[in-house]
């Protein structure tokens, strides 16, 4: 055999594996071998079906060297995988992907902190090919898991455990653009896979360590980019896979209480998401609100408070649907939270239950004033049309009485808790409209919301009152002139105020006409309630000043007087029995207003009269003036002297004094009586019977008990003739409510009502039940007719006298219609 036989198994093997050897020098220090490398990329380029044993046999060779601790020949293993992947982009590289993702794993497999990192970064670069094909079978579970454990290292030395969770978040960021964009790799967003994610990016969020450090080695800033990133990428049907994670990550750390970054990362998500995708997030949290609605207050409140940075944000481009559900949720969590507060009675016996009790009501109003802050904020910031929306939906969840409340059952929680319950929503009111400048007043005060709203304002709650008025106030305040009307005074020069104005507009005449005597009638009841306080009075001058600044014509400064002088005689004539004070409040009030009319429509007998009256009482009752009655030290004579005439404004001398076109004087000579609503009537008796039955103290007088109900119809084109309703007091009513009779009585009938009903023959039962019935039905059959009646028609009327019926016809030309009724 020739000698050279046995030598040639060397130059034999493969030329694949004879290029790669190469690379390789014999002292890894010396690194890699780069002409070498040339000829191995050359042949990779010029062959591709050999990728995949170049990289099968690199990665032997680098398995080989890992387990043998031979880093320093891994290194250059791995650099010159990197230079093959970024040289070839042929079909043929699959296979060779998958050899380069085999060795990265190893890499990340093994405990050497720097081995970790160098498959990080190879992983990395390869991340940032963009491949011309798509991978149909490539997964990449492994990474997501390997990359979301380096989020977590627990190092012993700070120095490494910083370069791992760093390397760690590069890695995730990495999967994410190689994923994120493939629509065959839309598996990255499954449950399983984000409950990796996105905790190890918050992990790293929230452990701010590396404060110091700058840029990419800081793991706290590195991972918020990755997550802003990441939700940028988010589509719509991804939205909830990726906020439930965070959700989940404050529930186990306990980030709710403090909330600070449990904020930070909602404004994160809100800033980094699609515009269109807010209100998932939205309603992402209202679930997560409903899950903790027996949890802690506090947690409660940190959940609310994230929701109101998350609603704050979205406000502007929120859609219908998504408002109200916003609004629903809260106010539902309104009342469990005054129900945890207010349904804990029978444990407050003991005075370790009692402090309790008073923790536990100051965490409840924490988690009430956020979601007031949280109604208020977000329909503040909703566009017009939406606001006027969300302030009948409010309105809608008042509880009134009188009125039907289809949401809230206030039964349960008892007077006090529906009180609160009011004056809450009532708040949240105030701050939704707040900045409100609606084109028509109609817009702004509907029927459906005036009426409930003028409700409220005649409550026997002071508190309630200012809510409502303060509502008013935003509502027809336009111009913002509200802060030049701060307090009650005289104004010496109203002129020097340069109050805006324009002139008023016909939609707002044709509502003056339509609900100007129900703002009238609200104004005048609500100025003689006995717990009125100066706030109530000061807040009844700015309504009273608004109104003539924005919606008062001729006709309307006609009624406004017609109202301030039936204030006056209200105050001087105390059919009420009112206290001293409030009958001084009111006739400060009167005069205050006169005095700012007057020199509104700058008339100047009108003014001088007024002013005289002014000097008049300043020099001899200075208690009627309202820099001298709202003194803590004011001196209140005991009675009101009305022969005093100079101290009071007089009905003919300002008639005299707007004799000029455009006022009908006329009109001041009818008396101005409020019109009391059957619904405002009904809901006042019902709201004293509840007091009375609850409290069993004797009530103080009620102007039920001496206003009938009266309806006043002044016609505007003959406003000489009135024709008022006859009387129909309500005797039988003031019966059934009086409650002063002794607890023993009560027992007495109670206990003859059942003997009755047990023994008495069913044929007796059943007349008495039907007198009844029809005693009702009369008494609203008496009602409707005074309040429903026909108009006068040509074909004639039917009249019975003494038995005989009549027929009385009334020409067309004698017959009177209103004036939007004549062309």
């Amino acid at each position: 055999m020739p000698a050279g036989v046995c030598g040639c198994c060397g130059p034999l093997r493969p030329r694949y594996k004879r290029l790669v050897d190469n690379i390789f020098p014999e002292d890894p220090k010396d690194g890699l071998v780069k002409s070498d490398m040339e000829k191995l990329t050359f042949y990779a380029v010029s062959a591709p079906e050999k990728l995949d044993r170049i990289g099968a046999y690199l990665a032997e060779r680098l398995s080989r060297d890992v387990v043998r601790h031979r880093y320093g020949y891994v290194v250059i293993a791995m650099e010159a995988l990197d230079q093959l992947l970024m040289a070839c982009h042929s079909q043929s590289i699959k296979p060779f992907v998958e050899s380069f993702l085999h060795m990265v794993a190893k890499l990340l497999e093994s405990r050497e902190p720097d081995l970790q990192v160098l498959g990080t970064n190879s992983f990395v670069k390869f991340a940032n090919i963009e491949e011309d094909t798509p991978s149909y079978h490539r997964r990449y579970d492994f990474f997501v898991s390997q990359f979301s454990a380096m989020c977590h290292s627990t190092h012993e030395e700070p120095e490494t455990r910083s370069r791992i969770r760093v390397a760690g978040i590069k890695g995730l960021q990495g999967v994410v653009r190689k994923t994120v964009n493939d629509e065959l790799q839309a598996i990255i967003w499954e449950p399983q896979h984000m409950d990796k994610l996105i905790p190890s990016m918050l992990f790293n969020m929230q452990d701010n360590e590396d404060s110091e450090r700058a840029g990419e080695e800081n793991p706290a800033s590195l991972a918020e980019s990755c997550f802003r990133e990441l939700l940028g990428r988010a589509a719509y049907g991804n939205m909830n896979n990726a906020v439930r994670p965070v959700l989940v990550h404050l529930d186990n750390h306990r980030l709710w209480d403090p909330n600070d970054f449990a904020v930070s990362c909602f404004r994160i998500i809100m800033y980094s998401i699609q515009a269109q995708h807010s209100h998932h997030v939205i309603q992402q949290v209202l679930s997560h609100l409903d899950t903790h609605s027996k949890n802690t207050p506090r947690l409660r409140a940190g959940i609310v408070q994230v929701l109101l940075e998350t609603v704050a944000i979205a406000a502007k481009g929120s859609i219908g649907p998504t408002v109200l559900e916003v609004f629903n949720t809260l106010l539902k969590h309104l009342r469990m939270s005054v129900d945890f507060e207010l349904g804990d009675g029978s444990r407050r016996n003991s005075a370790s239950s009692l402090s309790s009790t008073r923790t536990k009501e100051s965490e409840e109003r924490i988690v009430q004033n956020a979601i007031i802050q949280t109604i208020g904020f977000f329909g503040g910031n909703l566009p017009d049309y939406q606001r006027a929306e969300v302030m009948m939906f409010i309105m809608g969840k008042v509880p009134v009485y009188g009125t039907p409340c289809h949401t809230l059952d206030t039964v349960k929680i008892g007077h006090q808790g529906t009180k609160r319950i009011q004056m809450m929503l009532l708040s949240s009111l105030i701050m939704v409209t707040s900045g409100f400048k609606c084109k028509t007043i109609c817009a702004g005060l509907p029927a459906a919301f005036l009426e409930p709203l003028c409700s409220i304002s005649l409550m026997e709650d002071s508190e309630l009152r200012q809510l409502v008025l303060e509502i008013l106030h935003n509502i027809i305040d336009r111009h913002d002139n509200r802060a030049k009307l701060r307090g009650i005074r005289i104004i010496p020069n109203v002129a020097a105020l340069k109050f805006k104005r324009e002139k008023i507009s016909k939609q707002d005449v044709v509502f003056m006409k339509k609900h100007g005597q129900q703002l009238y009638r609200h104004i005048y009841l609500g100025c003689k309630e006995e717990d009125n306080v100066q706030k109530n009075f000061e807040l009844l001058f700015t309504a009273l000043a608004l109104v003539t600044i924005e919606l008062a014509n001729e006709e309307v400064v006609i009624d406004l007087i017609r109202l301030s002088i039936a204030l006056q005689d209200m105050a001087l004539v105390n059919e009420e029995n009112m206290p001293m004070f409030i009958r001084c409040g009111i006739m400060a009030l009167v005069a205050a207003y006169l005095n700012f009319l007057s020199q509104m429509i700058a008339n100047p007998p009108f003014c001088q009269h007024v002013s005289k009256v002014i000097e008049m009482r300043t020099l001899d009752a200075p208690y009627l003036l309202p820099e001298h009655v709202f003194r803590e030290k004011c001196v209140f004579p005991e009675s009101l002297e009305r022969d005093d005439t100079l101290l009071y404004f007089q009905t003919a001398d300002m008639a005299e004094a707007l004799t000029l076109p455009g006022y009908n004087v006329e009109r001041l000579a009818i008396p101005y009586i409020p019109q009391v609503t059957v619904l405002y009537t009904v809901g006042k008796i019902l709201h004293r019977c509840k007091q009375a039955s609850r409290d069993r103290l004797p009530r103080r007088k009620s102007f039920v008990d001496t206003i009938s109900l009266q309806v006043d119809i002044i016609s505007n084109s003959l406003p000489d003739q009135s024709q008022l309703a006859e009387e129909i007091t309500f005797e039988t009513l003031k019966k059934a409510i009086d409650t002063t009779g002794l607890e023993e009585q009560e027992r007495e009938r109670r206990r003859q009502v059942m003997e009755k009903f047990q023994k008495a023959p069913f044929e007796e039962i059943a007349a008495h039940c039907e007198s009844k019935a029809n005693m009702l039905h009369d008494r609203l059959a008496q009602i409707f007719e005074l309040t429903i009646r026909p108009p006068p028609s040509p074909s004639g009327t039917v009249t019975v006298t003494s038995g005989h019926t009549q027929y009385q016809s009334v020409p067309v030309y004698e017959m009177k219609f209103p004036d939007l009724c004549v062309y």
